[in-house]
């Protein structure tokens, strides 16, 4: 009987020993550790999706262009990097580094200014249409209506293509919609 016991008593402390080395450190309603840093930390959305298989959406597409580092920090900015990155259609007027250059001194700097959030988005917002339209969809003097309300003016001319004079150059597709390439910042009008 004393011998069962004792097998009682041991397994029971084995049991007790287990149980607390695999609690320790954590409190009851607490987490640690790893639980703890998800918890603290904001969890990102759509863009930081890693697939390195798929076509790249817009947002990756831009991040891997030298020419869109402009375009990539203003997007950040502004807060639009995972709304361009997720399922859209969009059609992206992207100007290149180049296209901001041109814009008066200061003007890009200015923008990316935090008490500027509000003129970026809008100016963003105008480079952008919901929906994937093709070079060959674009027609002289069609007027299409953009993210912030505006109207940008396609031109089709001797097979080539501008948006509010800006020349198209180049034409991305990615996997939630087209990109394409303008060579000047597309400003819309002072809002009445």
């Amino acid at each position: 009987m004393k011998n069962r016991f004792r097998l009682i008593i041991s397994a029971l402390t084995v049991a007790t020993l287990l149980i607390t080395s695999c609690n320790s450190g954590v409190k009851e309603g607490n987490t640690t550790g790893t639980d703890q840093q998800n918890i603290d930390t904001p969890q990102a959305g759509q863009s930081a999706v890693q697939d390195d298989a798929s076509q790249k959406d817009i947002v990756k597409v831009a991040v891997g262009s030298a020419d869109h580092t402009t375009l990539v920090a203003a997007l950040q900015a502004a807060g639009y990097v995972d709304v361009l990155s997720n399922a859209g259609p969009f059609t992206v007027f992207a100007p290149t580094n180049a296209a901001f250059a041109k814009l008066p001194k200061g003007t890009v700097e200015g923008l990316l200014q935090p008490e500027s959030k509000a003129d970026l988005r809008n100016i963003l917002e105008y480079h952008v249409y919901v929906g994937k339209l093709e070079q060959s969809f674009f027609k002289d003097g069609q007027l299409l209506g953009q993210v912030n309300g505006g109207k940008v003016t396609m031109g089709v001319k001797d097979g080539k293509v501008t948006v509010n004079g800006a020349n198209i150059v180049a034409s991305v597709p990615c996997s939630n919609g087209i990109i394409h390439v303008i060579d000047a910042v597309l400003l819309p009008p002072a809002k009445k």
